[in-house]
């Protein structure tokens, strides 16, 4: 089992930010989450394994109600 590592690791993340912007743009609300739900997915099997997104989704969960998923 591999922890999920929150360390930052991109290299441009301000360029990543950007590129996943652009990505979005012309969408409508709609499509634009179709867009995240489908990257997520993608990136959840390259991922692979699933304590690793369990914990990343409880982390995101936590950050979104302002909450400490550890404890």
């Amino acid at each position: 089992m591999t922890a999920l590592r929150t360390e930052p690791r991109l290299a441009d993340p301000d360029g990543f930010y950007a590129a996943l912007m652009d990505a979005h743009r012309g969408l409508d609300d709609a499509a634009s989450r179709r867009l995240d739900a489908r990257l997520v997915i993608l990136l959840s099997n390259h991922i692979g394994d699933e304590d690793v997104l369990r914990e990343a989704m409880a982390l995101a969960r936590a950050a979104s109600e302002g909450t400490d998923a550890k404890g």
